[in-house]
């Protein structure tokens, strides 16, 4: 019976690190693959991470943001709708997996985001914002210094600053009001995220955004430059920074 037993545990052992080699390899060559720019495979390889490993957080946030990306470049909101609503979902699960990370509640916040773009109705769409916010909140209160988080906190601000007064309106009568809005926590926000992220390419179009926004087109002009300067670390990428050089076209 000893011997049965010392068996048993040695199989469960064995095949706990084979289970382990095979999760590290997967999260190299997803590593490797994302470092390429190769989306689609590497999303495949977190998705099977996930599988093997259903609590596996990063794993979890790499496939809500690969999601979410790839859902992005849809011109067809039908076609962007069901890659939102995984990478809610892939949210959602990384933010029970564990409740204490802070980069599970920034992807959480940022897919809420992407579900504005789809969402049926004002009052939805409303919810979502507001769960942006939230779920932001949540990560700072974390790690003050996570990069995306602040990031999304400051898009959220520059957006409800550039809501049109019917949208603002609907705002208001749906939800009694947000958290209030403004265009220097915009800023301060989106500057932490450059401070702990040079390279997140997205932010400078933003933060450009925002400065604009403030009316000081000497700290457009800088931010736009360095983003013209930025090397490629997604797909999207590109798009960001032509749409980039054409607003620094306007200052030239």
């Amino acid at each position: 019976m000893k011997c049965k037993l010392l068996a048993l545990l040695a199989v469960t052992m064995l095949t706990q690190m084979s289970f382990a080699q095979d999760v590290a390899t997967l999260t190299r060559e997803a590593v490797t693959f994302e470092k390429q720019m190769k989306e689609m495979e590497a999303l495949v390889k977190y998705k099977a991470i996930i599988a093997a490993e259903p609590k596996n957080v990063n794993a979890h946030v790499k496939a809500a943001e690969l999601t979410a990306a790839i859902g992005t470049r849809f011109k067809k909101e039908s076609e962007k709708i069901p890659h939102f609503k995984e990478a809610l979902q892939l949210a959602q699960d990384a933010t029970v997996a564990d409740p204490n990370s802070a980069d599970a509640w920034y992807v959480l916040a940022m897919a809420s985001g992407k579900m504005t773009e789809v969402a049926e109705d004002n009052k939805q769409t409303v919810a979502f914002v507001k769960d942006i916010h939230t779920y932001a909140s949540k990560a700072l209160a974390i790690n003050p210094n996570h990069a995306k988080a602040n990031y999304v906190m400051g898009k959220w601000h520059l957006s409800m600053v550039t809501l049109n007064f019917v949208k603002k309106a609907a705002v208001k009568a749906l939800y009694g009001g947000l958290p209030k809005a403004d265009i220097n926590e915009a800023i301060k926000y989106m500057e932490l995220c450059r401070k702990n992220d040079v390279y997140f390419i997205v932010n400078y179009l933003d933060l450009a955004k925002a400065y604009e926004e403030l009316n000081k087109p000497t700290k457009v002009i800088e931010i736009l430059n360095l983003l013209v300067k930025m090397p490629l670390r997604t797909v999207n990428d590109a798009a960001i920074k032509e749409e980039g050089k054409q607003m620094l076209a306007k200052y030239q």
